[in-house]
């Protein structure tokens, strides 16, 4: 037995695991809709793959200080010149420096073609949003039944109604979405679905919940007025009333931004509006 194989060993494997679980939770939903929708890999969940990364990303340190240790020979050797003097800023610890100062400052600022890798997962959870779907707001699934409906402006009665003709069970009005969900072997998603209002017909108006729910940023202003039975063009003109300039195919975080608001204090104006 040789501590030196073993710490070698131990950090080759730590290292290997850390690059898989990275991989994993690059590509890795966000927490509210992992959570939404129970997403897994390999039977494992966002947390517990975030539990692991850590743990492993603490025994690759613990490995390669103790790996340090035992090589610290050859590592000063690395630092010594043709004169066998000890010099930290050789020419291939520059070299070094530089390539890692030159990654952190692109990162930090965001200049390709670093930036590119957080593009590509931010589109990855993007499209994870679409295939999943998302929650009316976040940790949603964390929600008692009867705090749900009232942020989602759903019946509480219709809600537990419909969830009783499903022969779903341990229903009540204190049980979270997710307790409904596991005590019944399905997704938060998926109870959610049992009594989630259906889309309003030609004629009909849905009243504006409390909160606007996830994505609403990204959603135009034409989608939430259908939505929720709104007429664009009045929309707009009462905007305008409020000093808020905004069209019909722009989104509700670009309309925001435009008019120095925050997208929620947008939603709220529209919300007073059809109240």
């Amino acid at each position: 037995m040789s501590l030196r194989k073993i710490t070698s060993l131990t950090t080759l494997m730590s290292f290997i695991l850390l690059i898989i679980t990275s991989i994993i939770l690059y590509i890795t939903p966000q927490g509210k809709i992992a959570f939404w929708a129970n997403w897994d890999c390999w039977g494992l969940g966002k947390e517990q793959w975030g539990a692991l990364h850590t743990n492993l990303g603490f025994l690759f340190l613990i490995a390669g200080i103790i790996h340090t240790v035992l090589n610290w020979k050859p590592i000063v050797a690395y630092m010594k010149n043709q004169a066998k003097q000890l010099k930290v800023f050789t020419t291939d610890f520059n070299i070094s420096l530089v390539i890692t100062l030159v990654i952190t400052v692109m990162t930090l600022f965001s200049l390709p073609p670093v930036n590119a890798i957080q593009t590509f997962g931010e589109s990855l959870k993007e499209a994870a949003a679409e295939t999943y779907g998302e929650p009316p707001y976040g940790h949603a699934e964390a929600s008692p039944l009867q705090s749900f409906c009232k942020r989602t402006g759903i019946e509480l009665k219709d809600a537990m109604k419909k969830l009783e003709q499903a022969s779903l069970k341990e229903v009540s009005s204190t049980a979270t979405l997710a307790e409904i969900a596991a005590a019944n072997n399905m997704t938060p998603q998926e109870v959610y679905s049992i009594f989630q209002p259906k889309p309003l017909q030609r004629g009909e108006t849905m009243v504006m919940p409390e909160s606007p729910g996830m994505g609403f940023g990204r959603k135009i202003l034409a989608d939430i007025c259908a939505t929720y039975g709104l007429k664009v063009d009045e929309i707009i003109n009462g905007l305008k009333g409020h000093g808020i300039n905004a069209r019909a195919e722009e989104s509700m975080k670009t309309i925001a931004e435009a008019n120095d608001m925050d997208p929620h204090g947008l939603y709220e104006v529209i919300r007073q509006m059809q109240n």
